[in-house]
């Protein structure tokens, strides 16, 4: 049985560090652990990753890259090199910045009734579980843009798991960020007090 690990969030892990399930014992020889620079370093346009594993799977990944893709451009190759020589350097400021991030919208969304706010444990996201307010995620997040201007993503894409769920990315400075959680409370708030009328008028 194999593992294939997706970890390109390894390097925004906030409270409890990562660790690679390929570490583990007997793990190595059965383990594809997948890495990229995308959310770490904010390469997300240059298409770079890369898998780690056991070296026959890997030459057979080798042979397929070459027939499907050929080659990465030699600066993204050159970016990438300088990247990992000093891999925390440039993860670390990054890597606090989303957690404050995560910290403040989590503080202005967390008590916002109809609104479930998990706090995540890495990365540049936050889902908002939106089923309290009465719509389902995907009308959620339209009416939410039509309203206020904010827009976010429904989670629904990322699996059934996630239905139910809309995305905020992290990904603009605080003051907008604030601004933003703001009037995702305030529509979810419209929304909590429109449900009763709704209900009697049907």
């Amino acid at each position: 049985m194999w593992v294939v690990a997706d970890e390109v969030y390894a390097g925004l892990s906030f409270e409890a560090p990562h660790h690679s399930i390929a570490a583990l014992p007997g793990m190595a020889e059965r383990t594809l652990t997948l890495g990229s620079l995308s959310k770490s370093h904010a390469m997300a346009g240059w298409r770079l990753g890369w898998a780690a594993g056991p070296r026959p799977l890997i030459q057979h990944m080798g042979t397929l890259a070459l027939c499907m893709l050929y080659g990465i451009p030699g600066f993204i190759q050159q970016a990438a090199l300088l990247a990992l020589q000093d891999y925390d350097a440039f993860v670390e400021p990054v890597r606090a910045l989303y957690q404050r991030r995560r910290d403040l919208a989590h503080s202005l969304l967390s008590g916002v009734d109809g609104l479930q706010c998990p706090l995540p444990e890495a990365g540049m996201f936050l889902l908002l579980d939106v089923r309290g307010c009465g719509l389902e995620a995907g009308d959620f997040a339209w009416k939410l843009f039509e309203a206020t201007g904010v827009s976010v993503l429904d989670a629904a894409a990322f699996g059934p798991t996630a239905a139910g769920f809309i995305r905020l990315g992290l990904v603009v400075d605080d003051e907008r960020l604030a601004e933003a959680c703001r009037r995702i409370a305030r529509f979810a708030g419209q929304l909590r007090a429109a449900a009763p009328r709704q209900k009697e008028s049907a």
